[in-house]
């Protein structure tokens, strides 16, 4: 595929690019409270800038109903952009500054639409503001959308900084990883981890297994969950996968139990046969947690996606807090598969800088390991 450092080599000074960039970061109101996935598209953004092009970039924040949505708006983004980039970036669709951020691409409902023909029309209009197409969103390149997936198609189309830097990091954990591979899955569902799950097992050394789904690998053991949250559907799934997996998949021996879902709840902590009725688990627990950090000690590449328990509330963080601490101190090189997990490494207060690669796109990175083709990817790979 053609790369930025081609598209700067044949020279963009005046030229208009259109840069697709994944800055859809968490907003409490107006007020970012993680500006990683911000910080990640700056290099692609100060290099075409630097070099004289007007970058015009397209993004996408939450899940609006196609239509305006001031909830949804991207303003408080192009303020943040602006303050990093020490330049003033106004939202809109005058591409005549240096740097443009346009609203939400996604207040257009053409922009996700499953028809073909909709989404062509879409992205015969963003072509228009632009004489070339950078794509540098990795964590929407899974999304065969019009800003992500056509528009690469009517225009001169490269790959940017972060997407180069996320695919040769994937390619890494695809390929002969050092070992001992171990791999440390978290978030609420068996059910949204499955394909990755069946698809790593093959390959990894051990599977460490916390969050939420975590209880329906216990419900597969036999033992009781109280109110935690349970797949039951998922059940027999994960006492199959825990019999092909030998001893790879390791369930938490204790979580930390809790009366309510809250920061001021009464939580004990608790050996997983001794689950409580009317409790629920909210986070591994401590003889787990030094159990699971043993283990990435000695690894030699470790994968983290997903926390260990509800990290957002002080009494169920330490799960997380310890894994991750674990990666840091490890030699391992270490991947943070995005989403959750990079928010919880920046929430903790833990340094960036300990992990070999923190990845923006969660989702993205799962079906890469999970084999599958990624749409954004595979059209700048056209010729």
């Amino acid at each position: 595929m053609r790369t930025l450092d081609d598209l700067l080599a044949e020279g963009v000074d005046g030229r208009r690019v259109l840069v697709r960039a994944d800055l859809n970061v968490p907003l409490d109101g107006e007020r970012i409270t993680d500006d990683g996935r911000i910080r990640a598209s700056l290099p692609t953004i100060k290099k075409l800038a630097d070099a004289g092009a007007r970058v015009v970039i397209a993004a996408h924040l939450g899940r609006p109903k196609g239509g305006p949505d001031p909830r949804f708006s991207l303003a408080p983004v192009a303020a943040r952009l602006g303050e990093l980039l020490g330049r003033t970036v106004p939202l809109g669709s005058d591409v005549d500054s240096q740097v443009t951020l346009l609203e939400n691409i996604r207040f257009d409902s053409r922009e996700t639409s499953k028809d073909d023909a909709e989404r062509a029309a879409r992205a015969a209009e963003l072509a228009e503001l632009a004489d070339v197409f950078v794509s540098d969103g990795f964590g929407v390149v899974h999304r065969k959308q019009a800003s992500v997936y056509d528009v690469a198609k009517l225009l001169p189309a490269y790959a940017g900084d972060l997407v180069l830097a996320e695919l040769e990091v994937l390619r890494r954990l695809t390929g002969s990883p050092d070992r001992p591979y171990v791999v440390a899955l978290g978030g609420s569902k068996v059910s949204d981890k499955l394909a990755v799950i069946e698809s790593l097992l093959p390959t990894v050394d051990r599977l460490l297994v916390g969050g939420g789904m975590c209880f329906t690998f216990m419900a597969a053991e036999g033992l009781g969950v109280g109110d935690s949250l349970l797949e039951a559907d998922m059940i027999d799934t994960c006492k199959r996968l825990l019999a092909e997996s030998g001893e790879k998949i390791m369930v938490p021996e204790d979580v930390v139990i809790a009366d309510d879902f809250s920061a001021d709840a009464n939580t004990h902590t608790v050996l997983a046969a001794q689950m409580r009725e009317g409790w629920k688990g909210l986070d591994i627990g401590p003889i787990t947690a030094e159990r699971y950090g043993d283990v990435l000690a000695d690894a030699a590449t470790v994968f983290w996606n997903g926390p260990m328990g509800v990290f957002e509330l002080a009494p169920f963080a330490e799960g997380t807090r310890v894994i991750a601490q674990s990666i840091v101190d490890s030699n391992a090189y270490s991947v943070v598969g995005g989403g959750d997990s990079a928010a919880a490494v920046r929430a903790l207060g833990l340094p960036e800088d300990g992990f070999s690669h923190i990845s923006t796109g969660g989702g993205a990175s799962l079906e890469f390991l999970e084999g599958k083709q990624l749409p954004g990817v595979e059209v700048l790979e056209q010729p």
